[in-house]
Parts: C-alpha cells; sequence; structure tokens
C-alpha cells in the first residue's frame, strides 16, 4: 500500500518532468511541450493581406500518444485591418477563422466559444475530421494586432486527455495584460 501512495505521489513530478519549457522571445510567449519544438516560417497572402506566420511544432513519435501534433503559431496582422481593440470585428474574425479551419481539413466545427487570456479575446473550438477519426483542438487570441494560436490533435477517442490539457493550460503571453478602460 506505501508503494501505491509513493507512486501516486510522485505521478505528477514525473508528468512535469516529460515537458520542456520553450519560450519564443519575437513571438513574445512560453509554453510547457512534450518535447523540443521546431519552427517553420511561411509568409502567406491572406484577404487581409500578407503575414508572415511563425508556426513552433513537435510531433510524437508514435500514434499511441494521446497527443500526435502540438502547435503554436503566431502572426502579425497588418495595420488597420484588426486588432484586440475592434469590439465591432472579432467576433466576425473569429467565426470566420473558425471556419476556414474547419474547411481546409474537410472537418465539422464541433463547438466554438469565447475565452480571454490576459485580457485579450479568444475562442477556443473544436473540429472532427477523418471521417470522425481525429479532433483538432484550437485556441487562439488576438492580442493588440498579433494572432496567436495553439493546435493539438488526437484520435477522437483520446480528444479528452491531460495532455492537451497542460499544453494548453501552460500557454503565457510575455507581455503585460490588456488594461480595461476604467469607468
Amino acid at each position: 500500500m506505501k508503494y501505491y501512495i509513493f507512486v501516486f505521489t510522485l505521478l505528477p513530478i514525473l508528468l512535469q518532468a516529460q515537458s520542456q519549457e520553450f519560450q519564443s522571445y519575437d513571438g513574445r510567449f512560453q509554453i510547457l511541450a512534450p518535447g523540443a519544438m521546431t519552427e517553420a516560417v511561411d509568409t502567406l497572402q491572406t484577404a487581409i493581406g500578407e503575414t508572415v506566420h511563425h508556426t513552433f511544432y513537435y510531433q510524437a513519435p508514435s500514434e499511441d500518444e494521446n497527443v500526435l501534433f502540438y502547435s503554436v503559431i503566431y502572426y502579425d496582422l497588418p495595420k488597420n485591418s484588426i486588432n484586440s481593440d475592434s469590439t465591432d470585428l472579432i467576433e466576425e474574425f473569429f467565426a470566420n477563422t473558425t471556419e476556414s479551419a474547419a474547411k481546409s481539413v474537410r472537418g465539422e466545427l464541433m463547438y466554438a466559444n469565447y475565452e480571454e487570456l490576459a485580457g485579450f479575446p479568444g475562442y477556443f473550438w473544436r473540429i472532427d475530421y477523418l471521417d470522425e477519426k481525429a479532433v483538432i483542438k484550437s485556441k487562439a487570441w488576438l492580442a493588440d494586432n498579433r494572432y496567436y494560436e495553439l493546435k493539438t490533435i488526437s484520435w477522437k477517442e483520446r480528444a479528452v486527455n491531460p495532455d492537451a490539457d497542460k499544453f494548453f493550460d501552460s500557454f503565457k503571453l510575455l507581455v503585460p495584460e490588456r488594461r480595461t478602460a476604467e469607468k
């Protein structure tokens, strides 16, 4: 019995040890990832202009993992397009973002909910795809004119798991919190 108590006491410490803290000073964020993140940079032409997408990702070494793929994407939106103060446009921006994400993988948007991070507006959504065999969960925020998106991909039977939650919950912006106007 003492052995089991010892193992369960150490389990959170062992799980924490498997994660690595990753920081991007240019991206102004930090996150816990299960391994070394790889960076890719692409310039894309979008409906709101040209954007430089910075993607940091980790692909699990085995399809038996709870999460197969983790990523953090950020890019700066063109000036005069949209920012986190554009309250009238934010809902439409995220509606278009979630719909485009579902279409890009021929998936179905299961839900999208509003969620803030450090006072910045954002959304959390889920897409089922691959004939409902896999799930993409995403959280995204608009911090001033910078867009951040976290993403995990799992098999559907493992869509609810502590590894994805830990990844999402560990994300921190390395910028001051947004201040709301005083009344």
